[in-house]
């Protein structure tokens, strides 16, 4: 093991070999790429089918603390880049991951972060190709900041997209929501806060792809990340041209995540997810969508929790435990900094 040193100096940014060392037996030996060129390589057999599209996205994670109980910064990084390939109705293949290190951080730490995201590529079916690493100085970033891109393959026929939701189609969460954001804000420490809450973060591939099986109709589906729940809904409202209502009684929370959420003056709808999504599916096939979710332990309390209408277009209202109607905005500023 020629890696000895215990922290990331500047060293090990400079482009000699402490770099190499630090490359090789943190990274590239976990993530085992093909080959050690300055790209990757990928085969063209998932476009062999005549009019599959390629899919292609990018993100970039600063979530504060990088470990949290049910998982760390590698886990959200593999998990969000999925996801957003995912609800597009790709499936999703290969990954790159760049990484911008603090000197002074934790090999171990960085050992960990890796391992993570290696057993999380493995179970979402994905490889990691390609990838960098950048050391800065103290106080250049908040330990470790990962970018993440990812390819998938839509096939052919397959359209989803946020404007082809239309009146009566049902809108369906795959399980209970603001977990990510509460155990954040519980792992910071800085309210006093104790939770046995974890954070639902999650790969939804699989579960999309059973959806998208059980209800070849889906419309639209987006993951509740960033503003949770509440912007999502504002967003395919917008796209699709049409109202959006849900109902507070069938919305699953937890009573903890509510609790904490009164506690702090917070909206529990806009409240970070990764591990949650939102699908719209017509009428006809909501109990099929449904049960395809429940089969996967990332939708087992899967539920309805409204439907496109053709009032109040580009809005989104809530029925109350009350019996009134309140209306539901796109989130303005941030509830909580580094979530995700």
């Amino acid at each position: 093991m020629a890696l000895r040193d215990e922290r990331v100096t500047l060293a090990h940014g400079g482009g000699g070999k402490a770099m190499r060392d630090l490359i090789e037996e943190v990274f590239t030996s976990v993530f085992q790429p093909p080959g050690m060129e300055d790209q990757a390589r990928l085969s063209a057999e998932a476009l062999t089918e005549p009019g599959a599209k390629l899919a292609f996205t990018t993100d970039s994670f600063v979530v504060t603390p990088l470990e949290f109980p049910g998982g760390d910064i590698g886990k959200i990084a593999v998990c969000g880049t999925v996801n957003d390939l995912a609800v597009g109705g790709a499936r999703p293949l290969w990954l790159s991951a760049a990484f911008i290190i603090e000197e002074g951080t934790e090999i171990a730490l960085l050992r960990r972060i890796v391992a993570t995201m290696v057993r999380e590529a493995e179970a979402a079916g994905v490889r990691i190709v390609t990838g960098d690493t950048k050391v800065v100085g103290r106080g250049g970033c908040d330990g470790v900041f990962v970018t993440t891109a990812g390819v998938g393959v839509i096939p052919p026929g397959r359209v989803m997209a946020a404007e082809r939701v239309r009146p009566g189609d049902v809108a369906i969460v795959n399980g209970v929501l603001g977990d990510h954001g509460a155990t954040i804000l519980a792992a910071r420490g800085d309210l006093s806060i104790s939770s046995a809450i974890k954070s639902d973060c999650a790969s939804l591939g699989h579960l999309m792809e059973a959806v998208i099986a059980a209800a070849p109709q889906a419309r639209a589906a987006r993951d509740l990340t960033r503003g949770g729940l509440a912007s999502a809904l504002n967003e395919i409202a917008e796209a699709a041209g049409c109202g959006i209502e849900i109902s507070e009684a069938d919305l699953p929370l937890r009573a903890e995540v509510v609790g904490t959420c009164e506690i702090l003056g917070l909206d529990p709808l806009y409240l970070a997810n990764e591990g949650r999504v939102v699908v719209f599916v017509p009428p006809e096939e909501a109990q099929a969508a449904l049960t395809a979710m429940r089969a996967f332990a990332e939708g087992r309390n899967a539920v309805v929790i409204g439907q496109a209408v053709s009032a109040h277009a580009g809005q989104v209202r809530m029925k109350t435990a009350l019996g009134g109607a309140r209306i539901v905005d796109m989130l303005v500023g941030e509830q909580l900094p580094r979530i995700c």
